[in-house]
């Protein structure tokens, strides 16, 4: 007892929480219950008298507030809405083993920096887990024509869908390569045909990323909070040094004010929009996915289908990108290319020579895994439609007189017209 409220009235610890407490609804934990919700946090010697009190641990809302004593219970999305003044992207991820989590947390930060984004918070979560963070200052102001202040819980919820998806074939292999699936069988008493999916082994059976939770005015522990079952602190460390964290370093004892977990300050404005940007195009593919059943067949032709008879602006678009919009592209092209009969090596390989032409190449690696992932998927799903603005509009490639309701519709009409004209005898590649 005497060390946790020693610890709690360190004016290095208080002016870490209350640096994070700002604009946030603070849930504070009393051993097994909460305090009062709404609370806040004001000046460092509240913590301290809490603490004193009894208080064991602080809990902080991912939201900020415009005024958190103002939240109460069953308030609408509306309402919610105009409280709102932001809101952090939080990754919570957990696992029965620290180990485990360690991977999937250095994974997430090579995903997060593969997407453009410097400013990252990482801290250890007192339990077996580990939480990383992005300011809401790195974000873009609008997605979509909509305030990102706006986008929660769907954006934090796109945005961990579409990471797991990122690093899941890099995590099964590296938890592979330190435990046998038998062994993880055993050390979480699940049967193997349970860790299993489709006859693999799946990562996410023992590794809980799980975006279902992020709702309105969820919480987390704050930085350098006690866990009370655990004995240990929630401690902030160095992003790039996850594998080396030691629990003895979250021992009460131990903890040294090293790191800050959330630094606004440091963050670079807009810097978080590309990852805004391919989480919402995952997102769209499943559900494009679930869609595509309701949609007209399309015969996928047994010939590769020449570049000759593509529409203008995937044949503009095949020439490189000038500016943004590199990540977009690739999906647009994999997923019409796919429609044209190209093996899957070609379009791989078209993609490499398309890469050299754009304002700045994108890594092999990242091509690779979008036309493996689109070879995985057993529904082939369509580009996206001729006017949907994210894409050919802002790629710069829209056809401004396009009747057309999809890139392959066109296609598809151009081949007919030949084929009553000619006749069916003639090949695919002879069309100009």
């Amino acid at each position: 007892m005497l060390d946790r409220i020693r610890f709690y009235t360190r004016k290095d610890i208080q002016k870490e929480l209350l640096k994070i407490a700002k604009d946030r609804e603070v849930g504070i934990r009393f051993n097994e219950t909460f305090g009062k919700r709404p609370d806040i946090l004001q000046f460092n010697s509240d913590i301290g008298e809490l603490a004193k009190q009894g208080a064991t641990s602080f809990h902080i809302s991912v939201e900020r507030w415009k005024d958190p004593l103002n939240l109460k219970t069953g308030l609408s999305r509306k309402q919610l809405d105009e409280f709102r003044l932001s809101w952090d992207l939080i990754i919570d991820i957990d696992s029965k083993f620290v180990e485990y989590s360690k991977i999937t947390s250095e994974l997430v930060v090579e995903a997060l920096k593969f997407n453009n984004i410097s400013n990252i918070g990482v801290k250890y979560s007192g339990g077996s887990g580990f939480h990383i963070l992005i300011p809401f200052e790195s974000f873009p102001k609008e997605v979509n024509g909509k305030e990102t202040r706006l986008l929660f819980p769907e954006a934090p919820q796109a945005i961990a869908e579409y990471l797991k998806n990122l690093i899941k074939p890099y995590l099964k292999k590296k938890i592979l390569e330190v435990s046998t699936i038998n062994d993880i069988s055993k050390s979480t008493t699940i049967p193997i045909k349970e860790l299993k999916e489709n006859n693999e082994f799946n990562p996410f059976k023992i590794i809980e990323i799980d975006s279902k939770l992020i709702s309105s005015r969820h919480m987390i522990r704050a930085p350098y909070s006690i866990n009370e079952k655990k004995g240990l602190v929630s401690v902030p460390l160095d992003p790039n040094k996850i594998s080396k964290f030691n629990l003895n370093k979250a021992k009460i004892e131990n903890v040294e004010v090293e790191h800050s977990f959330f630094t606004p300050e440091k963050s670079i404005p807009e810097e978080a929009k590309k990852l805004f940007i391919q989480a919402f195009d995952y997102t769209r593919k499943q559900q494009t996915t679930n869609k595509q059943e309701k949609r007209e067949e399309y015969e996928i032709p047994t010939q590769e289908i020449s570049e000759n008879i593509f529409p203008s602006c995937i044949r503009r678009l095949l020439l490189g990108v000038k500016e943004d919009g590199r990540k977009r592209s690739i999906f647009v092209l994999t997923s019409f290319l796919q429609h044209m009969g190209w093996s899957y090596e070609k379009i791989q390989q078209t993609l490499m020579e398309w890469n050299k032409k754009n304002y700045e190449p994108l890594k092999e690696g990242y091509i690779i895994a979008q036309v493996q992932w689109s070879k995985r998927q057993s529904k082939k799903m369509l580009p996206p439609n001729c006017n949907n603005e994210a894409y050919y509009k802002t790629l710069g490639v829209y056809c401004h007189n396009c009747k057309w309701k999809n890139p392959v519709n066109y296609v598809k009409i151009q081949l007919k017209n030949k084929e009553e004209k000619y006749g069916k005898h003639k090949t695919t590649d002879d069309w100009s």
